[in-house]
């Protein structure tokens, strides 16, 4: 198993590309605190979890406020005693146009997808230092790279947090932890399902591989960046776009 013995905290665990990369995580044999702000989508995955004879926990979470994240961090301390690998997954959208865009439509997603990643990276890096080492794999998006109409506050967290993975990565690989992210493209997710079909086909027309990708798709990038395998990968961007913006 590749992630045996292995502790890890995923964000937004409770469902989505979250809920699929803690079932993935714990068929490697991993132990998983499931965090999440919602309290029903988070005991949902632990329970699929239990009934899979896997070991996690839940922790509702909000990554926006440091005592939040650090009370999480601190029980998975607490029950597991240690946290080899963090997932920075969990995020948000409130999409509009820039001249709609709001203060608060903004540090909506800000405050999640920005501070959110760096509170919880904050929170694990020293138990990560004092073991030596650890694996931390933010999630960022195609967004954050080429831009989206729509999308200012989001692209732009995205683009942030791509500044964020390259300058940790600098500075905690001589501690033996590697920092990297992952650009996924379309992923069919709860919120991609309100489109309708024909926006949702015409999109898969703009893949070269012709299909929409799966949370799973995700899942196993951010299970290859946690193991043993992408030991010597540190300060990348793994693009899971099916080749959307190449």
């Amino acid at each position: 198993m590749r992630l045996a013995e292995k502790v890890a905290i995923v964000t937004g665990g409770g469902s989505g590309i979250g809920r699929e990369t803690v079932l993935r995580f714990i068929s490697e044999g991993a132990k998983v605190m499931i965090a999440d702000v919602d309290y029903i989508a988070g005991e949902e995955t632990l329970a699929i979890v239990e009934a899979r004879g896997g070991d996690a926990l839940f922790q509702q979470v909000e990554v926006s406020r440091r005592q939040s994240v650090e009370d999480m961090v601190n029980t998975a301390i607490n029950v597991f005693g240690k946290v080899d690998i963090l997932i920075n997954n969990a995020g948000a959208t409130n999409d509009k146009m820039l001249g709609a865009m709001t203060t608060k439509d903004w540090y909506s997603v800000v405050d999640v997808n920005l501070t959110g990643v760096l509170f919880c990276t904050q929170a694990v890096l020293p138990h990560m230092i004092e073991q030596g080492g650890g694996r931390i794999v933010n999630a960022s998006s195609i967004a954050g790279v080429y831009g989206n109409i729509g999308q200012t506050n989001y692209a732009a967290t995205k683009a942030g947090v791509i500044g964020m993975t390259k300058t940790w990565a600098k500075e905690l690989g001589r501690n033996n932890i590697t920092v990297n992210a992952v650009a996924p493209g379309v992923i069919e997710t709860k919120m991609l399902s309100s489109l309708p079909e024909k926006v949702a086909k015409k999109m898969a027309e703009m893949i070269p591989l012709q299909r929409l990708g799966k949370p799973e798709d995700v899942a196993n990038a951010y299970l290859f960046l946690a193991s043993d395998e992408a030991s010597f990968i540190n300060g990348s961007v793994l693009h899971v776009d099916g080749g959307m913006v190449i």
